[in-house]
């Protein structure tokens, strides 16, 4: 019998010890020795849960009991979680997380005092949700040189978007029917910003090219600017808008960037919708390969934790080696220096203008009507691909047009 202790008792921390209590069986089989919730560790009271004998609010009841072999940090946040899973690591204790926020941050570290203990921390949920992703990078995958990823790896602003190109809802209505339904916080900037999306892509980086990635570091942008209009030109275009989240090897770099992205209706992630998550890997070996499924929720999160606890019960004795090292220097590619096309809509009064001006700053750009829009006073175009710091500079061109009244939108683009 392994005895284990859950560090939080929120969403999914409930979710775990409803799985482990309800699959009690199929997870003895599969483990080879029975799992059991010794300590529960949560600051709030719980009268009316069933497993209220087991909640402590003193943290020194799991760290001083040596019979919990395996800690499960589901706190969220990086402190006191990080404090509380490096002293469970020193102590020891192998630790399983989906608290995508202290991996991205401490990732490093903690895995090298799993390392030196012979133990392991493990994080599957922390990325995908019930979407099997650090696993099979860490070994279906480990004989390719892994070139690029790309992934809708948030549920929440994927709901967002699809409500407004499904339903023609503004974003404020799409937010808040998502809050309504459990799928966005009360306070959703972490999601809408980009910042979720962004510590799972640093974790995913780290993991595919062996060093930290500075998630701090990572150019950020959410979906709070994208309007009904920008969905409809994308719709003209033969396109959908999603949040992308891309990191590849440039040389001894990584490119790493999180931003909304029109993308063709034949891109493999054009086609996820709603809270559903997807992540294409390509490897050097064996091409494409994408993982698709639910991205978070109670019992998804769960799923994955109760897994990554399994597979250390099976592996008790030995550390697992998922690893990268900490460094120094900033691994990160300058945005400014990559390539990428721009989608631009601006407000103008003389159209002409616009059109002989925007060919000239950017070269031969692509222009596109709707017909019978409300957005008659506007030019739309998409721009050829030039590196970033270019396209920058010629956006501030154009703004400075007395025949533009307003710049939109700004969104770069995936050509087909």
């Amino acid at each position: 019998m392994v005895k284990i202790a859950v560090m939080g008792f929120g969403v999914v921390g409930s979710g775990v010890v409803d799985v482990i209590k309800k699959n009690a069986e199929s997870i003895r089989r599969k483990a080879g020795k029975s799992i059991i919730v010794k300590h529960i560790l949560d600051i709030r009271e719980f009268p009316e849960s069933l497993e209220r004998h087991l909640l402590t609010k003193n943290v020194d009841d799991i760290m001083n009991d040596d019979e919990v072999s395996i800690v499960v940090e589901v706190m969220g946040g990086v402190e006191p979680a990080y404090a509380f899973t490096k002293r469970a690591l020193l102590a020891g204790k192998h630790v399983v997380t989906s608290n995508k926020e202290l991996v991205a941050a401490h990732g490093a570290e903690l895995l090298a005092i799993a390392k030196e203990k012979n133990i392991n921390y493990f994080f599957e949920a922390s990325v995908g949700g019930g979407i099997p992703i650090i696993r099979p990078l860490n070994q279906c995958l480990a004989a390719n040189e892994i070139a690029e990823i790309n992934g809708i790896l948030n549920g929440t602003t994927n709901y967002i978007l699809t409500q407004m190109i499904r339903k023609g809802q503004s974003f404020e209505d799409a937010l808040q029917d998502a809050q309504e339904k459990g799928y966005a916080e009360r306070n959703p900037a972490a999601d809408v910003e980009g910042h979720d999306a962004c510590r799972k892509i640093a974790i995913l980086s780290a993991l595919s090219f062996g060093k930290h990635v500075d998630s701090e570091k990572i150019h950020t942008e959410g979906i709070t600017k994208i309007s009904l209009e920008d969905v409809e030109y994308a719709e003209e275009m033969g396109s959908v808008i999603k949040l992308i989240a891309v990191s590849k090897k440039l040389g001894d770099k990584v490119f790493a960037r999180v931003s909304p992205m029109i993308i063709p209706r034949e891109h493999p992630l054009a086609g996820v919708e709603d809270v559903f998550n997807a992540i294409l890997v390509k490897g050097d070996a064996i091409g494409d390969v994408m993982f698709y499924g639910r991205g978070a929720g109670k019992f998804p999160t769960a799923s994955a934790v109760v897994a990554d606890v399994i597979d250390i019960v099976k592996n008790i004795d030995r550390n697992n080696r998922i690893i990268w090292s900490k460094n120094d220097e900033n691994l990160l590619a300058d945005i400014k220096e990559t390539m990428a096309s721009y989608f631009v809509r601006v407000k103008a009064d003389d159209k002409t203008a616009v059109y002989n001006s925007v060919n000239k700053i950017f070269g031969d750009c692509s222009f596109i009507t709707i017909e019978n829009s409300k957005t008659q006073d506007e030019v739309a175009f998409v721009t050829p691909e030039h590196k970033e710091a270019y396209l920058q500079e010629a956006v501030a061109r154009i703004k400075k047009l007395s025949c533009v009244h307003a710049i939109c939108s700004i969104i770069r683009v995936e050509k087909g």
